[in-house]
């Protein structure tokens, strides 16, 4: 009686655990983070600081590129950028541009490009007027940067036009209407760099470090590596 009892009992196990192992079997065992990931999620947060808003990360999102995109709606005039150039700019780059002491000329320069010194302004070597209004805008004036009004930087950009003889009416006006059909003078003379296919057939895929070529010659070695005089070697200066 007991022995039919237990064999009773254990076919209704069986059945029991068959009919439960498709829903075993759904069943996945859980994944592990990425060891990453759970280094992150372990971190405690340190409740500092705030997501940067909308109007905040526009205040940063200044740049210009040469096609015009990032300009801000303003005009100015040359005259206007005259009167604001002699007020902000004039004690560090002179009245017209010229650069006082060591500090930067911005007008003139055509024709140094090849010269021991030459001066790179807006009439003689930048191909594109973005560059300068968009460091006017970001850096300018010194020791008070962005502190100039969109109207301001087009007439100071105006004003340096006509200092490079690239505009010859004090009336013309800049504005983000008309800034990217203004042409600069050395804008031709800038290219892609080529070297991926000019010069890519001289290219070796290893460094001349021995067996070199019989033409190849060492004119001179590293001999010192530390190049950094003491207070005894070292030369004096007036």
């Amino acid at each position: 009686m007991r022995s039919v009892r237990g064999l009773a009992l254990a076919f209704a196990s069986a059945v029991l655990v068959l009919s439960a192992a498709p829903l075993i079997a759904q069943q996945k065992p859980p994944s592990k983070p990425a060891p990453q990931a759970a280094a992150l999620t372990a971190q405690p947060k340190l409740g500092l600081g705030r997501p940067a808003l909308p109007e905040e990360i526009r205040a940063w999102d200044i740049d210009v590129r040469p096609d015009g995109q990032g300009l801000p709606p303003g005009k100015g005039t040359v005259k206007q950028g005259d009167e604001i150039f002699q007020m902000q700019c004039a004690s560090c780059h002179g009245e017209f541009g010229q650069g006082n002491g060591r500090w930067p000329v911005l007008a003139g320069g055509q024709g140094s490009l090849k010269g021991d010194r030459p001066e790179k302004t807006l009439g003689s070597f930048w191909p594109d007027l973005s560059t300068a209004f968009d460091y006017i805008r970001r850096a300018m004036p010194y020791g008070a940067a962005q502190s100039l009004s969109a109207d301001e930087t087009y007439a100071l950009t105006a004003y340096l036009l006509y200092l490079n003889d690239i505009v010859k009416d004090e009336e013309f006006e800049l504005s983000d209407r008309n800034f990217t059909s203004v042409k600069l003078p050395n804008a031709g003379a800038f290219y892609d760099d080529d070297r991926e296919t000019t010069e890519k057939a001289f290219w070796g895929k290893e460094a001349c470090m021995k067996n070199c070529r019989p033409e190849a010659k060492i004119t001179g070695r590293a001999a010192v590596l530390d190049v950094t005089p003491d207070s005894k070697s070292a030369p004096k200066v007036d």
